[in-house]
């Protein structure tokens, strides 16, 4: 009886390790995928069969942020030094969408080689155990991608990140870039930065802290709101990609009423007039 006691009580025992190791992340089908979202618990990366996407001619009024980022995303693709980057500014201008149609045309040239990674914000704290992942697979090049990165006033995971991107031991992987997009040209509202200025014994050291994570990006690429031009080119390559049967004029002034109800201008706007008009149309957004 003591003997089945003692195996009982070893058995729980063992569970309980078990349960409390830290799991090892599962092997990613890099071959098969060209694009994964990582998943920090448990840890793994997750195939995405189908990247939502567009066709990078379809991007309109950013080209010269756009040639720099396809630039960097090409030379990193070739083995060479390559710079992280923060694409900042106004809602709706194709930041993410850029990233991702970058992706798409470099991986083509490169074979199939280029992977792209997207991290939640909330996982950012995990992000060395994939850099791990990252490392053990130098066969390949990663982009590791954050949209919509920001950090409130009580978050203070932008240190992990700080010390991932460029800080550390290891520093980062030489096949990894990161690619982030955000509203804030610093990633911290403004009177988090402005609080640490007004309380601090050092003023100047405690601002220097919070703003320097966006020194860990070597490109910043400012995006800001379109003309109504840029707006109406957005629209018209749109409508000219997926084939609607609407005439130009009176797809110019549908357009503009559209976005005076909206109150903006953006790619973001463009895109969702087009998916309007498409469905007043009965036609499909294909192709």
């Amino acid at each position: 009886m003591a003997q089945e006691i003692d195996h009982d009580l070893l058995t729980r025992i063992a569970a309980a390790l078990e349960r409390m190791a830290p799991r090892q992340p599962k092997q990613p089908d890099l071959q098969g995928f060209s694009a994964f979202v990582w998943h920090a618990n448990p840890p793994e990366l997750e195939p995405v069969p189908r990247v939502n996407r567009v066709e990078i001619s379809l991007l309109k009024g950013i080209d010269l942020t756009r040639d720099i980022l396809i630039e960097n995303t090409e030379r990193f693709a070739r083995g060479l030094p390559a710079n992280n980057a923060l694409l900042w500014g106004a809602r709706g201008m194709g930041k993410s969408s850029l990233v991702k149609a970058a992706h798409h045309e470099i991986n083509q040239a490169a074979g199939g080689t280029l992977k792209l990674v997207e991290i939640h914000r909330e996982d950012i704290e995990s992000l060395p155990q994939l850099m791990a992942i990252i490392r053990a697979n130098e066969g390949y090049r990663f982009i590791v991608f954050c949209d919509d990165l920001s950090f409130d006033a009580d978050d203070t995971s932008y240190k992990s990140l700080k010390a991932a991107l460029d800080g550390g031991i290891e520093g980062r992987p030489i096949n990894m870039v990161f690619y982030a997009t955000s509203n804030r040209r610093h990633l911290l509202p403004r009177d988090m930065i402005e609080n640490e200025r007004s309380t601090a014994i050092n003023p100047s050291e405690a601002v220097q802290e919070k703003v320097s994570l966006s020194d860990r990006f070597g490109l910043w690429l400012g995006f800001h709101n379109c003309s109504q031009d840029e707006f109406l080119d957005m629209v018209e390559g749109y409508a000219s990609h997926f084939g609607l049967k609407l005439p130009p004029e009176e797809l110019r002034s549908a357009a503009i009423a559209w976005q005076a109800t909206r109150g903006s201008r953006s790619g973001r706007v463009a895109w969702q007039f087009i998916q309007d008009t498409a469905g007043r149309l009965g036609q499909r957004l294909e192709g």
